[in-house]
């Protein structure tokens, strides 16, 4: 749950004094104010345009991904065409899932990345005789996490970057949303980095064009939403400290179908990426290849 965390601090009155609340949040749709917001209506979803301080955020807000079953594949089209628009034309594109998979609102990354068809190794004979000659290299890397690897992700890639010399990054991640009603129903790209572990209070070294020395394109969905930041915005005014702390404070919800959301999410995000940079191939031909 990572992609780079936005603090609001909020400050409200009551009868009991002042009281404050940090809310917490991932999506730039969240932190930023209207009037910096480029609102378009699709027949699918609404794409909302940010740029800030140099950096392009670009919000789909789409029916829930756990509920709705994307048939002719126009929510993945509209993923890929944005994504598509982010991206160098031409070169070597490392495709980078975050997370643990071993924990379901986090595993998005990791579920991404095996539905992602690596295509580096495939030129020569062995392309010519597959019939996949003309294929834009994709290398692609399940980064785990600290505490499982005992390496830094930024460590990791960066040490990808340096060998592979690629045109770009793409890293998926599970997001942190401040409303609840933005769980499983946005997805965001981004090309400010990332800063793994953030949205749950544990940054790790960021990546981005100026730790990895290439150009770093985000992409997430929000799987929870931190419960202090529920309790406020359910409530409409900021809990006192002594009702968040000292466990509150580390809690965070996520949807009890979260399984299916990973599951659905994760193949809308690996389709668009493999048509994104490979549009030769159709989503059922990269569904046989990647499995």
């Amino acid at each position: 749950i990572k992609l780079f965390l936005k603090k609001q601090r909020l400050s409200t009155k009551s009868q009991k004094g002042e009281m404050y609340m940090e809310y917490r949040t991932d999506l730039a749709l969240e932190y930023t104010e209207p009037a910096s917001q480029r609102v378009e209506k699709k027949k699918n979803c609404t794409i909302t345009r940010i740029r800030e301080n140099g950096a392009e955020y670009i919000t789909l807000e789409v029916p829930a991904i756990s509920d709705h079953i994307d048939s002719g594949d126009e929510l993945l089209h509209q993923l890929r065409d944005e994504l598509r628009a982010l991206l160098p034309e031409k070169g070597l594109v490392l495709v980078a899932g975050l997370g643990n998979r071993a924990i379901t609102p986090d595993a998005l990354g990791p579920q991404t990345a095996e539905q992602v068809l690596a295509t580096r190794h495939i030129r020569g004979e062995i392309a010519r005789v597959t019939g996949l000659d003309g294929l834009r290299p994709v290398a692609v890397v399940s980064t785990g996490v600290l505490g499982c690897t005992g390496v830094e992700t930024r460590e990791l890639l960066s040490a990808l970057a340096r060998e592979f010399q690629p045109a770009a990054v793409i890293a998926v991640d599970a997001l942190a949303a401040r409303s609840l009603g933005r769980l499983g129903c946005t997805i965001q790209l981004s090309t400010s980095g990332i800063s793994p572990g953030s949205g749950v209070n544990n940054a790790r070294p960021q990546l981005s064009r100026e730790t990895l020395g290439v150009p770093v394109v985000g992409i997430g969905v929000p799987t929870v939403v931190d419960a202090g930041t529920l309790a406020a915005d359910l409530l409409g005014y900021a809990a006192p400290k002594d009702k968040v702390a000292p466990r509150g404070a580390n809690m965070v919800v996520t949807p009890r179908e979260i399984d299916l959301l990973i599951a659905r999410a994760a193949r809308m995000v690996a389709m668009a990426i493999n048509t994104a940079l490979n549009p030769s191939l159709s989503v059922e031909e990269f569904s046989i290849l990647a499995s």
